[in-house]
């Protein structure tokens, strides 16, 4: 069991940030979504014991965050999404610090630093001071953190920001691996529902400190209508009515492009309808829909939704 948390409720002071939050997770990864001030940050700080739930049930990895809290985080590698670095270290000092924080012994900790720092690609430069690094290598540094004491429960609060395409892309593939592979709990917060396609099998959306949607991602994307901006060659009415036949809807956009909204199927009807009106598709981009948009209005068969 990763984590479980029954009509939750979090106050800071008379402001309510979790308003009867109800998630069991049990294992291999889960995505938390939502926009700035859903309530993700304060769901993580209260799994990590660090704020007090006002009311409600909470259990993490078997136990009670306020009972032995300390021997609790021993099991729990975090990433926070600022940064956490202390003057004038390097990254191996950096990493092997964590590992003694969370209980290793300092020959342990100095071990699993090395091991750890090249898993995340820092092998090369872990002896250069962690302040001279890029905000890209600083997300890699705080995932060594997380994971020099081999946690059960890995937290990572927006662990891709910062980074360019191809770097996010290879964080998001070792969390995945971490999930998949090393049978880790992973916890993935981000407001970026493409990397939680990439590394989750399990979603939770939270809005203005509510559950919006909840459940296994692949059957929500499939109920889910995805918006893609769409050019073609070839007899473009055709394919409109292709689309339409299909249950799909299509806009022109100012430039140039239809901008398709399709029903569950995606951007393999865009295809189908291609090849039926004989066109050529030359442009085909996912549109960046808010999560509001792709999950709270459109998945209401299978969302757990508060009014």
């Amino acid at each position: 069991m990763g984590f479980r948390v029954e009509d939750l409720v979090v106050r800071y002071g008379r402001q309510a940030a979790l308003q009867g939050v109800s998630v069991v997770f049990e294992s291999g990864a889960l995505g938390l979504l939502g926009p700035n001030g859903a309530g993700k940050s304060s769901l993580l700080r209260t799994l990590l014991g660090f704020v007090t739930p006002a009311a409600g049930n909470l259990e993490v990895l078997g136990q009670a965050p306020g009972r032995d809290a300390r021997q609790l985080r021993r099991r729990i590698g975090y990433h926070p999404e600022d940064d956490v670095l202390l003057p004038g270290m390097n990254a191996v000092s950096a990493v092997a610090l964590c590992g003694e924080l969370s209980g290793l012994p300092r020959s342990d900790a100095l071990q699993r630093a090395h091991e750890v720092l090249y898993f995340v690609g820092l092998g090369e430069v872990r002896y250069r001071s962690a302040e001279t690094y890029s905000q890209g290598m600083k997300q890699r540094l705080k995932l060594a953190q997380a994971l020099v004491h081999d946690p059960e429960l890995l937290i990572l609060d927006e662990p891709t920001n910062g980074l360019d395409p191809r770097g996010r892309q290879e964080i998001l593939l070792l969390i995945r691996d971490l999930a998949r592979e090393k049978g880790m709990h992973v916890v993935l917060s981000s407001h970026l529902l493409p990397d939680v396609e990439v590394v989750c099998d399990q979603i939770v959306v939270l809005d203005q400190g509510r559950v919006v949607t909840t459940g296994r991602l692949a059957d929500l994307l499939a109920a889910v209508q995805r918006t893609f901006e769409v050019r073609v060659k070839g007899p473009v009415e055709a394919f409109h009515a292709a689309l339409e036949r299909r249950g799909a809807r299509w806009t022109p956009t100012p430039r140039g492009p239809l901008q398709v909204q399709t029903p569950a199927g995606g951007a393999r009807l865009l295809f189908e309808a291609a090849a039926e009106s004989a066109c050529q598709i030359r442009q085909l981009t996912p549109t960046r829909q808010s999560l509001s948009e792709m999950f709270a209005s459109s998945v209401k068969g299978s969302a757990h939704a508060h009014p």
